[in-house]
């Protein structure tokens, strides 16, 4: 169970995991050497458990470390299972009402989170946790189906002409009280009474400085588009920029103290997370996989071997055109958010995203991973970060 008391830990372990030594491993038998160019501060690793709800977790741990930006040094770890159950209730409304024709699932974006932010509030995840059904692990596989079924069932009575009904919402806050517990409407906290709103009014964070970049030919560049992903059911924008920019740009707020939230594919066989590395080789065949990833790749999906996970490895050269046809091959695909913190280089001065996950603490880094520079340019669906963190050149380009 996750649990506020560990946020001051955490930024101990932080110092000490990735201070001031001068080169760092992915695995404790690894001959990467990385040298950190820049490392910020963020909250304690979690589990998401047997869920798909990696949005909520990266996006919050996100602002987090925003809070921590603005001055908070121990801020309160916020509620991912709040985020998830009203996000639960819009995108049943919205499902309802376009007849099926939206997504309803587990998946979101890293914008649902302004998104209730704006219309519900936040609580802290010690007020809600979103464990009522006697574990102390995410899990849900039931929930999930009990939503689907309940939904698709509405839908249908729907659909036979009856119109929408007064009571299907309570009939689904029911099941979401079951799981996740009931509505927050008013809590007490620290010594202090607060609603959501009034909880996030506090937190001063502005949901209006946040965008969503991404890079893809489809589109027209330096403007605003809609990513056509299914977990994009609230139709969120993105402002479309080259692929240089989305490298640079995601450099230029590491540098300036931003950190970043990323979505990407994690499906490729250069993606381990047991090995703490995330790489695009030249020759991906010199991999060997065992197992399978699961459906939300929540249990570090597959095992992997190869040498290029133990040291520096040619790795693909990745153009816009590359990039492109992965994403309309669909080998490119919206699997996964994670909240990149940091920028290193290996001995070789190929650039890398210090990236914290959301699947435990089990791997060497205690929880984060290298990505390549590769990788990310070839992967990366989009990021999310602070207006303030991105350059004056950019700015003016997207006329923000």
């Amino acid at each position: 169970m996750k649990t506020s008391l560990l946020t001051g830990s955490f930024l101990l372990f932080s110092l000490a995991s990735f201070g001031q030594n001068e080169t760092y491993k992915n695995t404790e038998n690894s001959d990467y050497a990385f040298k950190k160019i820049v490392h910020l501060d963020a909250t304690p690793v979690q589990s998401q458990g047997m869920t798909g709800t990696c949005w909520s977790f990266s996006a919050l741990s996100f602002f987090e470390s925003e809070l921590i930006r603005k001055g908070i040094k121990n801020p309160d770890a916020l509620s991912e299972m709040y985020v998830v159950r009203k996000a639960y209730e819009s995108k049943a409304d919205k499902y309802i009402r376009m007849d099926g024709k939206t997504n309803f699932g587990e998946g979101g974006a890293f914008h649902d989170i302004p998104f209730v932010i704006n219309q519900f509030g936040i609580v802290p995840e010690g007020v809600y946790n979103g464990l009522n059904y006697g574990s102390d692990s995410h899990d849900h596989s039931e929930l999930s189906a009990l939503l689907t079924g309940a939904m698709d069932g509405v839908l249908s009575h729907v659909q036979k002409g009856s119109g929408i009904s007064t009571t299907w919402k309570k009939a689904l806050s029911g099941i979401l009280d079951a799981y996740l517990g009931p509505d927050p409407s008013s809590f007490e906290w620290k010594g202090k009474k607060y609603t959501p709103k009034t909880y996030a009014n506090e937190l001063g964070l502005k949901m209006d400085d946040y965008v969503s970049l991404t890079s893809f030919t489809n589109h027209d560049m330096y403007k605003q588009c809609e990513l056509a992903i299914p977990d994009n059911w609230a139709w969120g924008k993105s402002y479309n920029i080259g692929l240089t920019d989305l490298v640079d740009a995601c450099e230029y707020a590491l540098k300036n103290g931003y950190t970043v939230a990323w979505g990407a594919d994690v499906s490729e066989k250069g993606f381990s997370f047991r090995n703490g590395i995330a790489i695009a080789p030249e020759d991906p065949s010199t991999i060997e996989v065992k197992g399978r990833d699961n459906k939300n790749f929540s249990d570090a999906g597959a095992d992997k071997s190869s040498n290029a996970f133990l040291s520096p490895q040619t790795e693909m050269t990745i153009t816009p055109e590359i990039r492109q046809e992965g994403y309309d091959g669909k080998t490119t695909t919206d699997d996964h958010g994670m909240h990149i913190v940091g920028l290193y280089t290996d001995q070789k001065g190929t650039r890398y995203f210090l990236v914290k996950n959301s699947w435990g603490t089990g791997n060497y880094p205690k929880g984060y991973l290298y990505v390549s520079e590769a990788y990310f340019k070839w992967k990366t669906i989009n990021i999310y970060l602070h207006k303030g963190g991105i350059s004056q050149d950019l700015k003016k380009k997207l006329n923000l």
